[in-house]
């Protein structure tokens, strides 16, 4: 079984890094970190021109029809160069979402517009703080109208709508909201890295349309399934830019009169990085499969590549702080930039621990087939 991207996907990665690499130096997070603007708006529109935003939609609704692996491909790419737009919230849910759930004529509606960047979407889960699991939530829609709050939604702040996780028992459990429409109101939630804005989601008596096909807390739970792949790959972008930075700073700093890579704790250092990127990549390949075929091991494949990215991020970041020393803690240094968002990330889904005990579920269950049908 050949889990490697096929060459057009390649090339695609190698125009994504060379044109970020151009458009996205450290100093465009850095501004975005400084300042009250809540994403590089001009970074977006050349991203929506490239025609990433509309990968994974079909070219029936004006995407580019490249699928799911080719938003892949970009998610790496832009966790490497830590990219300050919204393209997790938009892409990996709000599109998907609709993709998955929506009617046709809500595809019609929306999907070209995403497609160009036009419209910026969003998902709105957690109510609480917690776990992230949807048979746990509160909100109803009660005559086509949603009333509840949700909460730390990511770039709720700038997104036109926003699909709604509500408990919807025998009906829909997920919802279109009109983020510009009476009865919401926004309020900026303060993160660890405000290069990735968060809102609060207030909701009165707001006009809300139902994603139909989207039945039970399963459905739910497939979405976060198929936005965790991709989430790993970002994850596993930036994990790698942090190896890389920390792998030419060991080599350009000198101490005693030689390299500070030449000494064995910053070697080994170096080398338990570069295993924890090298374990993650394989677990996203593995994920990737898995939503490109729409696997029945998907839950599976998504929960490990979860978990393995969550880890790699936050080891591979803490680590390239250290390689730096004192320096590394500085504000004027570029470490801090990659470890912000490996922290938010890996709760961007639920933490590593809520991807564990689904994991450990998904494993128990189907143990427990495996003996029935033996």
């Amino acid at each position: 079984m050949n889990f490697d991207f096929s060459d057009e996907l390649k090339q695609l990665r190698d125009e994504a890094r060379r044109f970020l690499t151009d458009r996205c130096p450290p100093a465009v997070p850095r501004r975005i970190l400084e300042s009250d603007e809540p994403y590089d708006r001009a970074l977006w529109r050349s991203i929506a021109e490239m025609g990433w935003t509309g990968a994974a939609i079909p070219e029936a609704y004006g995407g580019v029809g490249l699928g799911r692996l080719a938003v892949c491909v970009i998610a790496e790419e832009l966790g490497f160069h830590v990219a300050p737009v919204p393209f997790a919230s938009s892409v990996y849910l709000a599109t998907e979402a609709v993709l998955q759930y929506g009617s046709e004529a809500q595809k019609r509606a929306y999907l070209p517009k995403l497609a160009t960047g036009e419209l910026i979407g969003t998902f709105a889960l957690a109510e609480r703080a917690g776990t992230s699991d949807p048979r746990k939530l509160t909100a109803t829609v009660n005559g086509g109208t949603l009333t509840t709050v949700k909460l730390a939604v990511p770039d709720g702040d700038v997104a036109d709508f926003a699909v709604v996780a509500v408990n919807g028992g025998s009906g829909p459990w997920l919802y279109l909201a009109d983020l510009h429409g009476p009865g919401v109101t926004k309020e900026v939630v303060t993160t660890i890295d405000p290069t990735r804005s968060h809102a609060k989601l207030s909701f009165t008596a707001a006009p809300a349309d139902p994603l139909a096909a989207a039945t039970g807390p399963e459905s739910v739970r497939r979405l976060l399934d198929f936005a965790a792949v991709p989430m790993a790959f970002e994850q596993v972008g930036g994990a790698q830019a942090a190896l890389e930075m920390g792998n030419a700073y060991a080599k350009e700093r000198y101490a005693f009169g030689r390299p500070i890579g030449s000494f064995q704790g910053i070697k080994h250092k170096l080398s338990d990085m570069y295993i924890q990127v090298e374990m993650a990549r394989s677990n996203a390949y593995y994920g990737a499969w898995a939503v490109h075929t729409e696997a029945a091991e998907l839950p599976i494949a998504a929960s490990v590549a979860r978990i393995s990215a969550c880890e790699a991020g936050w080891f591979v970041t803490k680590e390239n702080i250290q390689t730096h020393g004192g320096m590394g803690f500085t504000w004027q240094m570029d470490c801090h930039l990659y470890y912000r968002r490996a922290k938010q990330l890996a709760l961007a889904l639920g933490s590593a621990r809520e991807w564990k005990l689904r994991l450990i579920s998904e494993l128990r269950n189907r143990n427990t087939e495996d003996l029935q049908a033996a």
